[in-house]
């Protein structure tokens, strides 16, 4: 066997071996939590249903959502965190830096000062329009020069965006005393993710997810530079602006759902790369199942700290991220 069919057969194993650890997180998510649930009733739950019985629709109506819910929410912003940092060659990106998170979340506090009584469906539209205002504005400035949307400008203009949407939500939240609940946003959770949102979300989703691994080969030229990518046939250009389009859907889908949620998107890509390499039509699968894997296992870690209290699970993977980042800023964003 040569080394590349090794290594291809050892990325396969460790893939898998990923794809086992995240079942078994969900099982033992979806079981345990305020009231522990047996397997044997958790799988009756599956194989026969019984509406009666109290414990199968715990599992069915809260758990079962929620668990899917966590994962959909880490596939998401593992998945746009690679392709941010593949599109800005910034190791240190994600969909926080590149201000589309800080738009998505401007649009919920819009909705909330003006529209309070709007149901899930409006919250959703407004997180997409104010993402996609932040991708218009970033675009617009890191492009007003000769080099058109460069990594440092794209970069440079995702900063300054997101930090003048997050001073504009909080002058809205304390002008119009809303600071209670963008704090739970803020603070990111899962806790209420029903049926009904997962049925609209997950076509998006899984549409999104695609267009991701359609351009993970183009993601993976810019890596070698602008001149490199053009004498291959690519238009740096449209592939970043295709791209952030991706990253406007994931990253607001998954900031309607869940709120804002940092650092997934930062740690899981390059935790991946040890499996991945920096080849991108591996590292986005390997960073969906890892954001899933890591997501699931930190809104389980919240919900088990202190029963029947929650701790906002967006707390848990702070306390992963900071150090994390702090290691990847003195590495220089170099794991090697």
């Amino acid at each position: 066997m040569n080394v590349k069919a090794k290594l291809q057969q050892q990325q396969g194993l460790a893939f898998l071996l990923l794809i086992l650890l995240l079942l078994i997180m969900m099982i033992i998510s979806i079981s345990n939590g305020a009231v522990n649930v047996p397997f044997k009733i958790m799988k009756e739950s599956f194989l026969q249903f019984d509406q009666e019985n109290q414990l199968h629709q715990v599992i069915y109506s809260i758990r079962l959502p929620r668990v899917l819910g966590a994962a959909l929410v880490g596939t998401s912003l593992a998945v746009t965190g690679a392709l941010a940092q593949g599109i800005t060659q910034n190791p240190l990106a994600d969909s926080g830096l590149l201000g589309i998170n800080a738009g998505a979340a401007l649009g919920i506090a819009v909705s909330f000062a003006f529209l309070p009584s709007a149901g899930y469906w409006q919250i959703l539209l407004v997180s997409f329009l104010g993402a996609g205002v932040s991708v218009y504005l970033i675009y617009k400035i890191s492009s007003r020069s000769r080099q058109g949307a460069t990594p440092i400008r794209l970069t440079l203009a995702g900063a300054g965006i997101s930090a003048l949407f997050i001073s504009i939500s909080q002058f809205i939240a304390l002008w119009f005393n809303l600071s209670q609940d963008i704090t739970f946003w803020s603070l990111g959770g899962v806790s209420v993710i029903s049926w009904k949102q997962l049925q609209f979300a997950a076509p998006i989703f899984l549409l999104a997810i695609a267009a991701s691994l359609f351009y993970s080969s183009s993601v993976t030229v810019l890596r070698f530079g602008d001149d490199t990518a053009v004498s291959l046939g690519k238009n740096p250009q449209r592939i970043r602006l295709t791209v952030s389009v991706l990253i406007l859907i994931l990253s607001g889908l998954s900031v309607a759902i869940a709120g804002s949620v940092s650092f997934v998107g930062l740690i899981v890509p390059h935790m991946m790369r040890f499996f991945a390499g920096e080849n991108y039509r591996k590292l986005i699968p390997f960073s969906a199942v890892g954001g899933a894997l890591l997501v699931v296992s930190a809104d389980f870690t919240a919900r088990m700290i202190n029963p029947p209290f929650e701790t906002p699970f967006g707390v848990v993977v702070a306390l992963i991220g900071i150090p994390f980042f702090i290691y990847l800023f003195r590495k220089g964003g170099n794991l090697g």
